[in-house]
C-alpha cells in the first residue's frame, strides 16, 4: 500500500503504547473482530468453493433486459462493489436497491438478486415480494431466515451461506457468489482466476497491518493515530473505488465508533467543495480527508485530486493519500479494502470501544419493531 506517510513525531506516547499492546488491543475486542478482518482472504477462499458448488441453470437467465440488487448495510455493499467493478463489462444496466419497494423497471426481464445476511431484514423481504408480483427471474443469497422460506416456497434458487457473524464482516459472502454468479451465467469471464490472485495479494499485504507490527511499522496503525479525535471525510474517484469510499465510512462508523463522510469525484467539485472556506476555520483541528485513489482513475480526475488537495490543505486540515496495488482491478479493489477495515480496527482501540457492536442499529431496530 503506497501513501504520502505523516511524521511519527506528531502521534502521542499514550497512543503509540495503546496501539503496540497487545493486551491493550484484546481486552477491547472481546468479539475478536480482528481475526475477522485478519481472516478475510481465507473468507473470500471460502466463498469461492461455496459459489463452486452453487449448481445454476445458465439458460434460465437468458436475454436478461437489465439487473437489480436489493440489500440493505453490509449485504447491500457486495452488490456495489460487484457493480463498481464490472461497470465497463456488463452489457446490462445494474442497479443496487436499498429500498422497501423496486424501481419501476423491473417486470419478468429484470433479474433480482436479493441479498440478506440474516434473511430477515425487512426492507429486502419487502422488495422480494413486489420482485414475485412482477414475475421477475430471481435468486437469493443468504444464512437462512424468512429469505431462505421465500426462496424455498418459491422455487428461487438461493445459496446459504455461513451465519454467525456481523454483516459488515461478511463481506466475502455477500461480494464473491454475486460476483461468479454473473461468470456462471455468462455475462462475464475470467472472474475466478482474478479472484484467486487477489487472495493469494491480500494474504501478503496483511502482514504490514498486523497487530503484532509496531506503529512505527504499520501504515493502519499510523493512519487511525492521525484520525483519533477527528472527523474524517473520504474521497475517492468515481469508478473502481467510489464504493470503496463508502465502505471505508460504514467501517470507521461502525468498528471504530467514529462519525466518517464519503464522497467522490467528480460530483462533489460541483457542490461541496465550497464548503471547504475559511468559514471552518474554528473546526480544521476536528477534520482529516483521506484521498483513495487508483491506477484507472481517469486524468482529469487525478488532476482534480491534485488541485483539491491544495485547496484542503491551505484551509490547514490534514490530507492523507492511499493508491491502490494490484496487477488487476480486483486485486487493487480489495487492497484498499483490506487498508481501510484494518484502519476502522485500531480506531475503535483509540477510541476505547468494542468494535464489534453496533449499539444504536439495534436500538433502531427494537424500537421500529413495536
Amino acid at each position: 500500500m503506497h501513501w504520502k506517510d505523516e511524521n511519527l513525531n506528531t502521534i502521542g506516547n499514550t497512543v503509540l503504547s495503546t496501539l503496540d499492546s497487545i493486551q491493550d488491543i484484546r481486552s477491547l475486542d472481546p468479539g475478536n473482530m480482528y481475526n475477522r478482518i485478519f481472516d478475510f482472504p481465507e473468507q473470500l477462499t471460502d466463498a469461492q468453493k461455496i459459489s463452486a458448488a452453487w449448481k445454476i441453470d445458465a439458460q434460465g437467465f437468458a436475454g436478461i433486459k437489465n439487473i437489480v440488487v436489493i440489500g440493505m448495510g453490509g449485504s447491500a455493499i457486495g452488490g456495489d462493489l460487484v457493480r463498481s467493478l464490472l461497470a465497463n463489462k456488463l452489457l446490462v444496466p445494474f442497479q443496487v436497491c436499498r429500498n422497501y419497494v423496486l424501481p419501476e423497471y423491473v417486470d419478468d426481464e429484470t433479474l433480482v438478486i436479493a441479498s440478506s445476511y440474516s434473511g430477515n431484514t425487512e426492507e429486502t423481504l419487502s422488495a422480494v415480494e413486489d420482485a414475485l408480483g412482477r414475475k421477475a427471474l430471481m435468486v437469493a443469497i443468504t444464512t437462512g431466515g424468512l429469505l431462505e422460506d421465500v426462496a424455498k416456497l418459491n422455487d428461487i434458487p438461493y445459496i446459504k451461506i455461513p451465519g454467525g457473524l456481523q454483516p459488515r464482516a461478511a463481506l466475502g459472502y455477500s461480494f464473491v457468489p454475486l460476483l461468479l454468479f454473473f461468470e456462471k451465467i455468462g455475462l462475464v469471464k475470467g472472474l475466478s482466476a482474478q479472484l484467486t490472485a487477489a487472495i493469494a495479494r491480500i494474504q501478503k499485504t496483511r502482514e504490514q497491518f498486523i497487530e503484532d507490527l509496531p506503529t512505527e511499522k504499520n501504515p493502519a496503525k499510523r493512519l487511525a493515530a492521525q484520525i483519533i479525535g477527528k472527523i474524517p471525510v473520504v474521497y475517492a474517484g468515481p469508478t473502481l473505488s467510489d464504493v470503496v469510499a463508502v465502505r471505508w465510512k460504514g467501517q470507521l462508523c461502525e468498528n471504530g465508533k467514529n462519525l466518517a463522510f464519503a464522497n467522490t469525484y467528480p460530483e462533489f467539485n460541483h457542490n461541496e467543495l465550497v464548503g471547504w472556506s475559511e468559514t471552518i476555520a474554528s473546526h480544521k483541528e476536528h477534520l482529516i480527508v483521506i484521498q483513495l485513489r487508483d491506477s484507472d482513475d481517469h486524468p482529469k480526475v487525478s488532476r482534480r485530486m491534485d488541485t483539491v488537495r491544495g485547496i484542503i490543505e491551505k484551509q490547514g486540515i490534514k490530507v492523507v493519500e492511499f493508491q491502490s496495488v494490484g496487477s488487476n482491478s480486483l486485486e487493487r479493489m480489495l487492497s484498499l479494502i483490506q487498508m481501510g477495515d484494518f484502519v476502522s480496527y485500531y480506531l475503535a482501540i483509540l477510541n476505547g470501544v468494542d468494535p464489534t457492536p453496533v449499539e444504536a442499529i439495534e436500538t433502531l431496530k427494537k424500537e421500529l419493531g413495536k
